[in-house]
């Protein structure tokens, strides 16, 4: 069985932009809370062990970043358990919405108080142990449409090609993390990258998000620049921002949160469109007033 590695914990002192002011409605789509055991027990096959991450820590996060509102998305490492997740939606509904890892099949009153805490979409993730895969990827669309919420998918946009149109005939709104989550240096031009523009521009969402994921340069990631410009071009109403906060299995140290936030005006230059991206998009899609 291969070694769990433990994370470093994030950034201690997250901070905003220098080269832009974040505009007033802005919304972090992607960010973890963490629990740890024996409360949130860590499920057995994770792909690594982070330290906690309380919603009173990631509060404050979005607090120093500018962001009026968050999207928690649930995290590998307690798989099905959305226990945390939901408490933290709870505590702040007008604030939060989140995105669930659930198992088919759970009672109609289970996914009905998921909806109710303000659950608005379903994660599917192929890449860290926890997670849930493709296999019936058909049966979560239908899912989601029965719950008129969306699927959030964790792949590497290198593997997209032969299961693109597989993924175009589902019934449901479709957002892509970190710009597909593949290696800068695989290129624009990547098969993989093309199916992940098309299936953008046809209708779906991504989040230009996980710089520190995708660089094969390091900070200030501007590796990544192409790829998000080529996203945003394809689909500039359709483009989410997400810090990926506390920025788990960043093996050569967490990013800086104004590091990630300064490449912004890198990736969409046009103010107008970063409001879209930051604002406008996100409580179009996540539902906030």
């Amino acid at each position: 069985m291969p070694e769990i590695r433990d994370c470093p914990a994030p950034d201690p002192h997250p901070g905003g932009p220098t080269r832009y002011v974040v505009p007033a409605g802005a919304v972090d789509t992607h960010a973890h809370v963490i629990g740890l055991p024996p409360a949130y027990p860590l499920v057995p096959d994770r792909s690594y062990t982070p330290p906690a991450a309380p919603a009173e820590a990631y509060l404050a996060m979005l607090g120093a970043t500018g962001m009026a509102n968050g999207v928690l998305v649930q995290v590998s490492v307690h798989g099905t358990d959305n226990r945390l997740m939901v408490e933290t939606l709870r505590a702040h509904r007008q604030r939060l919405r989140g995105i669930a890892v659930i198992p088919l099949g759970l009672p109609d009153a289970e996914l009905a108080a998921l909806k109710e805490s303000g659950v608005v979409g379903l994660r599917l993730n192929v890449l860290f142990g926890g997670g849930v895969g493709l296999d019936a990827v058909e049966s979560y669309g239908a899912l989601a449409r029965e719950m008129g919420w969306h699927l959030q998918f964790l792949l590497d946009a290198r593997e997209l090609p032969p299961i693109a149109g597989r993924l175009s005939r589902l019934p449901v709104p479709l957002v892509f993390d970190h710009m597909g989550h593949m290696p800068t240096s695989a290129g624009v031009e990547h098969p993989g990258f093309q199916a992940l523009l098309g299936l953008v521009a046809d209708g779906n969402w991504v989040k230009l998000s996980g710089a520190f994921r995708d660089s094969v340069t390091g900070p200030p990631y501007a590796d990544t620049i192409p790829f998000a410009r080529a996203l945003n071009e394809a689909a500039p109403e359709r483009c989410l921002w997400g810090s990926d906060w506390p920025h788990v299995a960043a093996w050569d140290g967490p990013p800086r949160t104004t590091t990630l936030l300064d490449l912004m005006a890198d990736w969409v230059p046009d103010e107008g469109r970063r409001r879209l991206v930051f604002v406008d998009n996100p409580r179009r899609l996540y539902g906030f007033g």
